[in-house]
């Protein structure tokens, strides 16, 4: 089997991704990669907590690499702490990295880029699927998330901390992405049909919900 590492952002896009991906069968996914700010030991971009993301890998079964950022990191140290993860797994075998995005072609192309120079081959399980469909998909599958941080320019404070649900599908203004893939919001996934261990789901409690400029993030703590 080809081997395969997966970009794992702790959300609901990485997460059926990965369940895609172990569905085909084709690769054996010998870890999966997160980018960690090292100042506030949290996911970058969701700002879920690290102890949460241990517990996801732990549940899933597959080993979990941290890639660590300094807040702010810019693009340079970005690529380079990436490029340096990449070369160590393809001196390992690893051939291809999977990741979840939906429909951005810019984002694709900066990637596909990216990896090129590295000698990566790229996976995209969910790629130009139907986000009103996949959304729908991933809640009827029994994954379940949360809200964690929502862009105020495209919804109001009050979507953060909400479950992602059929209520939640309904209630979005019609200029959303069902799946935020714009950015509108970002998600913790707290329960799987992959999550083989822990009886496929971790125990969370919501925590305080605080204002960061023009997003909103609400904590997740361990139950």
């Amino acid at each position: 089997m080809k081997q395969a590492i997966v970009s794992w952002s702790s959300g609901k896009d990485s997460a059926f991704a990965l369940s895609e991906l172990l569905t085909r069968g084709e690769y054996d996914v010998r870890e999966l990669f997160t980018t960690v700010q090292d100042t506030h030991a949290r996911v970058a971009t969701h700002g879920v907590r690290e102890e949460l993301l241990d517990q996801q890998a732990a549940a899933l079964g597959i080993p979990l690499a941290k890639i660590p950022i300094p807040w702010p990191c810019s693009n340079v140290v970005y690529e380079q702490r990436l490029s340096e993860y990449m070369g160590r797994k393809q001196a390992e075998g690893v051939t291809h990295a999977a990741f979840g995005d939906l429909f951005l072609a810019d984002i694709r192309q900066y990637r596909d880029a990216h990896m090129a120079t590295i000698g990566m081959q790229t996976l995209y399980p969910l790629w130009l699927r139907n986000t009103t469909q996949l959304a729908e998909e991933m809640i009827e599958s029994g994954q379940k998330a949360i809200l964690v941080c929502v862009d105020t320019r495209h919804l109001p404070a009050a979507f953060a901390g909400r479950e992602f649900d059929a209520r939640l599908l309904a209630d979005l203004p019609q200029a959303v992405d069902p799946c935020g893939e714009n950015g509108e919001f970002h998600t913790f996934v707290y329960a799987s049909p992959i999550f083989y261990n822990n009886g496929g789901s971790l125990r969370i409690t919501r925590g305080d919900t605080v204002t960061r400029g023009h997003v909103v993030y609400t904590d997740v703590l361990p139950a």
